[in-house]
């Protein structure tokens, strides 16, 4: 009988929202020793610690029908691809959702070291989750990726409303109607590095958390994915050059007003602040 435990190898990023989290996926779903599921995104730890009806039964739903079920060519398809998918979805739309729900969702597993998990919502998580999530595990690693909170929040506010269909808000609101769309809660929390940092540090091993700056991965990709490789013991890959310069996920183009930045002004400095007493160099980008 196997003593691996109920998670075996697991690998989460947790964000930050738009501070390249797809991108890095992108380039990570390509190594041998990662599995990732069909979804990038699961959330199982965010239903379990925070918010159950991130997969109701109406979500999963609603995701089946709209991502995974792809509509294919049966003179073109492949019917392993096909039948491993359907087989996902199917796992993916059992119940009850509870921690054997999300180990099955990587069956398809085959020899890689971890399953990976890429939520930005685990950066939300309670403190006291994350020993929990530990205890299931044979080895955890989380990475977390900050990225300037100005040019972050903005790409967040975009990106929100480039998905609701409500860009052209953009073009009509002042400054008053921008922050308090931008101070939702459920964008603005995103914007807490400092709490995140405290809440992943209360609960996780040193060796477990790695924290990245996202514009320390831009600036040296190459260098920062072997980082990444080896906070995770596993073998460096040389990634095509096309992989790492393609842009995934983009905001749409409308630029910052420029009274943007001192709406958030002394909550940056409370930030930077925050990230800084927990034992990290800021960027000189954000500093400037």
């Amino acid at each position: 009988m196997s003593d691996q435990k109920l998670f075996g190898n697991l690998f989460l990023s947790v964000g930050a929202m738009k501070a390249g989290t797809t991108w890095l996926f992108n380039v990570l779903n390509r190594h041998p020793e990662l599995h990732f599921t069909p979804e990038k995104e699961i959330h199982y730890f965010y239903h379990r610690y925070v918010d159950t009806g991130i997969l109701s039964e109406q979500r999963r739903l609603e995701q089946a029908r709209t991502r995974y079920l792809e509509r294919f060519d049966p003179a073109q398809a492949n019917i392993d691809r096909i039948r491993m998918n359907l087989h996902w979805v199917a796992t993916y739309l059992d119940r009850p959702v509870d921690d054997f729900w999300y180990r099955n969702l990587f069956t398809l597993r085959r020899n890689e070291t971890y399953g990976c998990d890429f939520s930005n919502l685990h950066a939300l998580l309670p403190a006291e989750a994350w020993p929990r999530i530990s205890a299931n595990c044979d080895r955890l690693r989380v990475l977390y990726i900050l990225r300037h909170p100005v040019k972050r929040l903005w790409s967040h506010v975009k990106f929100h409303l480039q998905v609701t269909n409500q860009l052209e808000a953009l073009k009509k609101w002042g400054p008053g109607e921008i922050e308090r769309f931008a101070r939702q809660h459920f964008i603005w929390e995103n914007a807490e590095y400092g709490r995140a940092l405290r809440r992943m540090k209360a609960g996780l091993g040193a060796e477990e958390l790695k924290v990245i700056f996202y514009e320390d991965l831009h600036a040296d990709q190459r260098g920062m994915l072997a980082s990444i490789e080896d906070f995770l013991g596993i073998r460096h890959v040389d990634y095509p050059t096309q992989i790492l310069a393609r842009r995934v996920n983009k905001s749409a183009s409308h630029p910052m007003p420029d009274f943007f930045p001192a709406l958030f002004a002394q909550d940056v400095a409370r930030i930077s602040a925050e990230v800084e007493a927990e034992g990290l160099v800021l960027p000189e980008a954000w500093t400037a």
